[in-house]
């Protein structure tokens, strides 16, 4: 199942690339609120199993927005992938350092990002979202929880990240349009190993980051788990799961987005999303 927002509708999009309005195929069961199937998970996914590809439309990229609109929390971790804790000249963590990056920064997976500084980084990410409400979750339970995942980018303005006299992650990485995710939330049954998948994006057509999710230090089963032993996790949180090497402020010398880059990110089986940069007010 590829769940979408449509023109900011809740769709499903079919093999043959056309999409289905929800609302109207279930004939009003379930709304056209992109964000309202979290709340209904189960009987939702069950409805969908059964539903044909009949009366599907075409679409346009470009009238895709975010699949997850409103999520109630948003968490990122960072130092996820051992290559990217390399670079950064850091510890490999114990625990799962974790920040949150606020609702107002999402955007859907195609269109232009406005640019708040001289160093706005990138950091392509698989973005979980969370099916289910969990509190205490095991390990091994944990991909019960998950409605599906999505590609996601941690977009960083890394003087505002580590602004002193302490560093203001959430801050930094929350301006409007660093949180864009999409193209599609896609269900874990469609996936052949949702713990290993592959994730990458360019700037200009320059390959920039490539890894796999089963590189991660703590793998989606346990940041699940991390995280649900002190917070309830709610139907429609995201949880951005960090990113593997090859970000601009890791290199020598860094390098940052500018106007007019255009940056293509993906994870294998869930599809690509890409922006343009443009010039924005300094913060």
């Amino acid at each position: 199942m590829r769940i979408a927002n449509l023109r900011g509708r809740l769709s499903l999009l079919t093999e043959g690339d056309g999409a289905i309005d929800v609302a109207g195929a279930s004939g009003g069961r379930f709304g056209p609120d992109p964000q309202s199937p979290f709340g209904q998970w189960d009987e939702f996914a069950a409805w969908a199993s059964q539903l044909h590809e009949a009366g599907a439309t075409p679409y346009r990229p470009e009238e895709l927005g975010p699949p997850v609109p409103r999520p109630d929390q948003v968490f990122a971790i960072a130092l996820n992938y051992r290559d990217h804790a390399d670079e950064a000249r850091l510890e490999l963590p114990a625990e799962p350092p974790t920040f949150t990056k606020f609702p107002s920064c999402l955007t859907g997976p195609n269109g232009a990002v406005a640019l708040s500084g001289e160093a706005v980084d990138w950091e392509v990410e698989l973005v979980v979202v969370i099916g289910r409400e969990g509190h205490r979750v095991s390990a091994a339970d944990a991909w019960s929880v998950v409605a599906g995942v999505t590609v996601g980018q941690d977009i960083s303005d890394r003087v505002v990240q580590m602004r002193p006299p302490a560093p203001q992650f959430s801050l930094g990485k929350s301006f409007p349009g660093y949180g864009p995710i999409g193209p599609v939330i896609v269900t874990v049954d469609e996936l052949d190993d949702p713990d290993d998948l592959e994730l990458g994006c360019s700037v200009n057509g320059e390959e920039v980051q490539k890894g796999r999710t089963s590189d991660m230090i703590f793998s989606v089963p346990e940041l699940i788990a991390r995280l649900s032993s002190v917070v309830t996790l709610r139907p429609g949180d995201l949880i951005f799961t960090g990113t593997p090497s090859g970000v601009g402020a890791g290199r020598t010398p860094p390098r940052f987005l500018r106007p007019g880059d255009v940056l293509t990110s993906y994870v294998q089986g869930v599809g690509e999303i890409r922006h343009v940069f443009e010039p924005g007010s300094a913060a």
